[in-house]
């Protein structure tokens, strides 16, 4: 019997008997079109919210009338995640690289009390370095001081 249904299945999806979805983006619709978008926007007291409101206008929206941000993979829809997104792993990438160099910066002698009470000119100084820091991961990466061997790694002996 189930051999029977996934053959009438594939058969129907193969030959186009299935209805083809129609929506575009999970129901949004532009938000110039929105009543309940339009509804908000006329409420717009300030002229930084008429403006908001007119950026706003060329997004997607809900039956809510806000603007959702759409992540589909279509270039159209690009500047609603991938710039955001590229910025946020840039900053996230900063704070990392700035705290290791300030680790490195502070090896040996004194390294516990560096960590609690931070030295303040080496904490610019790594934040200041960090930067530059896909630049400084890559020239890393390439000559091999990013990656540590194997062998110099501990694994658990589970």
């Amino acid at each position: 019997m189930r051999r029977l249904f996934a053959v009438v299945l594939s058969a129907l999806l193969v030959f186009g008997f299935a209805p083809v979805a129609k929506a575009d983006v999970a129901g949004l619709t532009p938000c110039s079109e929105s009543a309940r978008f339009q509804q908000r926007a006329s409420a717009a007291a300030t002229p930084q919210a008429k403006a908001r409101f007119e950026m706003y206008s060329k997004a997607s929206c809900g039956d809510d009338g806000l603007p959702h941000l759409i992540v589909d993979g279509r270039w159209s829809h690009a500047g609603d995640f991938v710039l955001p997104g590229i910025m946020f792993l840039y900053i996230n990438g900063c704070i990392g690289w700035a705290g290791r160099e300030y680790l490195k910066a502070t090896r040996g002698k004194n390294a516990a009390m560096n960590e609690i009470q931070i030295d303040t000119s080496i904490a610019l100084k790594s934040l200041m370095a960090s930067a530059t820091w896909p630049v400084a991961a890559f020239g890393e990466f390439t000559s091999g001081q990013l990656v540590e061997s194997d062998n110099k790694v501990t694994v658990s002996p589970r």
